[in-house]
């Protein structure tokens, strides 16, 4: 009896180390004229169980602290086992003391070409080059993991944007876009560059004072929650000076600037004059929402 639960333990033990990922994968298929094809269904349920089975870290999550996410496949063409889509991927972590669940990640990749046989394995090797699938999924699931850490620690997500990097420089060897330079500068290659890089220094801390010292504080003090968000939010100035309109700080408020909005429209008031110019300054393309603000 003493042997038969050691080993349900050790069973309970590697699920749990098994599974970061509450993540649902959708293939859309509409634009192909084929969407009913079963081997598009087959597609889903292979990413699907791919993404939330595989162990990506060597850390043991609690069923509570899955992070929520999803990845949005929407397949324009195909040829045999070639092809051709774009993938939206997004993330969410919750807010301590509410209900809530803030934004974390939200990247609209359309540089996704992939061959897929049907019913073909899935395995992830960290250190090694294995399809083009496999990597683009390794390489967002690690993003999505970074940000997340990020955003509960200072710098907490480093391990997982080195894995991010590794795959990126790996991936090269295949003719896929999104891996290079020379691929445009919204592009797998400008993000992991633009995040690592020192020109970028204050996104990472940002993204720690936003969460962990403005959202995380709402819940018992709101008005010290604004205001911790309102600083880490004005550190984007002397970034965006040195690399205006980066691709890294399109991401950010692509995910957050309806929370923004929303945090600054609602409850007590405080100082924001100046972050409202500066919000204009590195996102004008969200102005409509800046111009809600209240001061």
């Amino acid at each position: 009896m003493r042997n038969l639960l050691i080993i349900l333990l050790l069973c309970l033990s590697s699920l749990g180390m098994s599974q970061e990922l509450n993540c649902t994968v959708v293939v859309n298929a509409q634009q192909t004229g084929s969407e009913n094809l079963q081997i598009f269904k087959t597609l889903e349920k292979q990413l699907t169980e791919f993404v939330n089975n595989t162990k990506w870290t060597n850390k043991v999550f609690a069923p509570q602290e899955l992070i929520d996410c999803s990845m949005n496949i929407i397949i324009s063409e195909y040829s045999g086992q070639v092809f051709k889509a774009n993938i939206q991927v997004q993330s969410s972590r919750p807010v301590y003391g509410s209900s809530y669940s803030t934004p974390t990640y939200n990247f609209n990749d359309k540089q996704f070409t992939f061959e897929y046989l049907e019913y073909q394995n899935l395995i992830y090797n960290p250190n090694q080059y294995v399809s083009n699938l496999i990597s683009v999924l390794a390489f967002h699931v690690n993003l999505i993991l970074a940000l997340d850490a990020d955003s509960y620690e200072k710098n907490g997500g480093q391990e997982y944007y080195k894995q991010a990097q590794t795959i990126l420089n790996y991936s090269q060897q295949d003719n896929s876009q999104g891996w290079k330079l020379e691929d445009g500068l919204q592009s797998r290659f400008t993000y992991i560059d633009n995040v690592l890089s020192p020109t970028f220094k204050e996104f990472r801390s940002t993204l720690y004072d936003y969460h962990r010292l403005g959202l995380d504080v709402m819940s018992d003090d709101p008005k010290k929650g604004k205001e911790a968000i309102t600083k880490s939010l004005e550190s984007f100035k002397a970034m965006n000076s040195r690399r205006p309109n980066s691709f890294l700080l399109r991401t950010f408020f692509d995910a957050k600037s309806d929370e923004i909005e929303q945090i600054f429209t609602d409850g007590p008031q405080v100082k924001i004059a100046n972050l409202k110019d500066i919000l204009q300054s590195v996102a004008p393309i969200h102005s409509s929402k800046w111009r809600n603000i209240k001061f």
